[in-house]
């Protein structure tokens, strides 16, 4: 009987850990996981600049900028897209990988990568 009963308790703590996840959110437990990712209308002042000022040009910028590579105009993106360095170095391809401190999200690399197949628009 003794045996039955820690049995049944046992059962119910379970039971009971497993129910009070059956709610969860992805959203709400890894808000880094973007579910939603706008890849419509993609433009470099309106989709990639933020993601340059907060990822690139704190190093890619000004009168001496890393790798001799600005990225603080249109005119100096487009020159490492053309060039296939820009993909190259977002999908850790190349060398170097950018940004050093770590990938950026899927979503926006994806965007980058829409930007140059619709002719990098402004």
């Amino acid at each position: 009987m003794k045996r039955l009963t820690i049995l049944l308790v046992t059962l119910v703590i379970f039971s009971l850990f497993f129910v009070s996840c059956y709610y969860d959110n992805a959203e709400a437990l890894y808000p880094t996981l973007n579910t939603s990712c706008d890849t419509t209308n993609v433009t470099y002042s309106g989709t990639l600049v933020p993601i340059l000022n907060d990822n690139c040009t704190g190093c890619h910028s000004g009168p001496n900028p890393s790798g001799s590579i600005s990225l603080t105009s249109l005119a100096g993106l487009q020159v490492q897209a053309s060039s296939g360095l820009l993909m190259n170095s977002l999908k850790g391809t190349g060398v170097p990988i950018m940004p050093p401190s770590g990938s950026l999200p899927p979503c926006k690399i994806e965007q980058f990568r829409i930007w140059i197949r619709i002719g990098m628009p402004d």
